[in-house]
């Protein structure tokens, strides 16, 4: 019987892992080799996110040579803490200061990525609308009550929650879009292309040597491969004058 509850133990959690977002996320389709993708991605979030949120295991100058940029110019442009281009990427904000504003201290987003997913990150970045009942004016549709400012508006314009009728299956049906006042610096589309850069950058951030990995896995198969095929002609040369 203990046996049984614990195995129940260990696989509800796994369970409500799996079972993911009850609301459809949009595709992130980011690309690890894209580099301007990831310098445009860098670019915001060292502009817009690490005011607040922190990138601790991840370092500057790591950053700058796998994406592309040089390490001089990275620092002038896009290090904003005065430490060393050596040192990690941690937001100068108050901890203590952060929670009382915000009724907790900000998340590290080394690893958001890897605990969110892409998809859900992408959606979430398009997902904030005005609502005049938050602290911050804003909620957002997968992440209700979301405890932050919507730090991007000036890029997107205000996204507001608007019922539009569509024709769903056959029948006209009202739903709810967001849709912004066209107020912000980027359109629509351009918004969308620097949520996935941000994305793209975040996914990154939270496994640098992805791309690394996945080509030694490559060379690591094709090994095992060849010494399959070895193994089997050394069984075959063994066993050739058994009777």
């Amino acid at each position: 019987m203990k046996r049984i509850l614990l195995a129940v133990a260990f696989l509800i959690p796994s369970a409500v892992f799996a079972a993911g977002p009850s609301m459809p996320l949009d595709k992130a389709n980011y690309d690890l080799t894209d580099n301007a993708s990831l310098q445009r991605g860098a670019q915001i979030f060292m502009n817009y996110c690490l005011g607040c949120h922190n990138a601790q295991y991840q370092r500057y100058q790591r950053t700058f040579e796998d994406i592309g940029i040089p390490v001089d110019l990275g620092e002038e442009l896009l290090q904003f803490t005065g430490d060393g281009v050596g040192s990690h990427m941690v937001s100068a904000i108050d901890k203590s200061a952060a929670a009382e504003w915000f009724g907790l201290t900000p998340p590290d987003l080394t690893l958001v990525s890897r605990v969110r997913g892409a998809d859900w990150l992408y959606t979430f970045f398009r997902s904030f609308y005005a609502d005049e009942s938050r602290p911050f004016g804003v909620n957002n549709v997968i992440f209700e009550n979301v405890g932050m400012p919507w730090m991007l508006e000036e890029l997107q314009g205000t996204p507001r929650k608007v019922t539009e009728t569509k024709v769903v299956n056959g029948k006209e049906q009202e739903v709810t879009v967001l849709t912004t006042d066209g107020n912000g610096r980027l359109n629509a589309e351009e918004f969308d292309q620097a949520m996935l850069d941000l994305t793209n950058f975040l996914v990154y951030v939270g496994e640098p040597v992805k791309l690394e990995r996945q080509r030694m896995g490559l060379f690591v198969i094709g090994f095992l491969f060849v010494l399959l095929v070895l193994t089997i002609l050394l069984k075959k040369e063994y066993w050739r004058d058994v009777k």
